[in-house]
């Protein structure tokens, strides 16, 4: 399930360089590794020159994969799906999985809309991190890229978008460290604003969007284990 990395990626300062994967999850515990949330989760994006393509979540699991032969994954993202949405039908199978590693992506298809309840999602985002946590599961809770530099975001509705992913991702990282969970804090990225690093639909990253996410997570996860390590 290796990822080949090539050429475009390679060269990029924010994706993973040969073998680091490797040495950030040598020896990780993780067997059954679940994720759940929106589009993000389903890995939804376009192709992008140089780099594989492999959505993000796909990625971490080949690496989890390669350091650890025979460790389980199942995506059960799905697009359009907003955090209650996620938390009614998602947890249950997810916890029917038995996993030890659970990554949540949700509250961003929330954020797109200006209806977007700030407090209702963070309380769907506790829920999820603490009954997988509650369940013997590490979480990994993620905060999105900063979509509002998409040039496929109208001027006129970049600011409010900015307020409410940057609001989201407060929320998130709070939640993260309130309960111990791995926090992906993609939002602040410095990749943000740069080209080709979003899909034409306005909504979704392309595959070096991805690779950048899959890099965060692999050196957070890696982050994780030095902690325990030396704890």
């Amino acid at each position: 399930m290796s990822i080949t990395v090539s050429a475009g990626e390679a060269a990029d300062p924010y994706c993973l360089r040969d073998g680091e994967a490797a040495a950030l999850l040598a020896g990780h515990p993780w067997t059954r590794f679940v994720v759940v949330g929106d589009s993000v989760a389903e890995g939804l994006g376009e192709a992008s020159p140089g780099y594989p393509d492999e959505p993000w979540a796909d990625r971490i699991a080949a690496e989890l994969a390669d350091a650890r032969p025979g460790t389980a994954y199942t995506n059960l993202g799905r697009a359009n799906t907003r955090s209650e949405e996620v938390r009614a039908t998602q947890l249950g199978p997810a916890l029917d999985l038995e996993p030890d590693l659970v990554l949540v992506a949700a509250g961003g298809f929330n954020a797109l809309s200006r209806s977007y309840d700030p407090d209702a999602v963070g309380k769907d985002l506790r829920a999820l991190a603490e009954a997988f946590g509650g369940a013997g599961a590490d979480v990994i809770l993620v905060s999105m890229f900063d979509g509002s530099h998409s040039p496929a975001v109208p001027e006129q509705l970049r600011a409010g978008l900015r307020t409410r992913l940057f609001d989201l991702a407060d929320r998130t990282r709070a939640i993260a460290a309130d309960l111990g969970s791995v926090h992906v804090d993609l939002t602040p990225h410095p990749a943000c604003g740069e080209e080709g690093m979003y899909a034409s639909d306005g909504r979704h990253g392309t595959r070096r969007a991805h690779a950048i996410s899959a890099a965060e997570a692999v050196r957070a996860l890696g982050a994780r284990l030095r902690g325990r390590a030396a704890g």
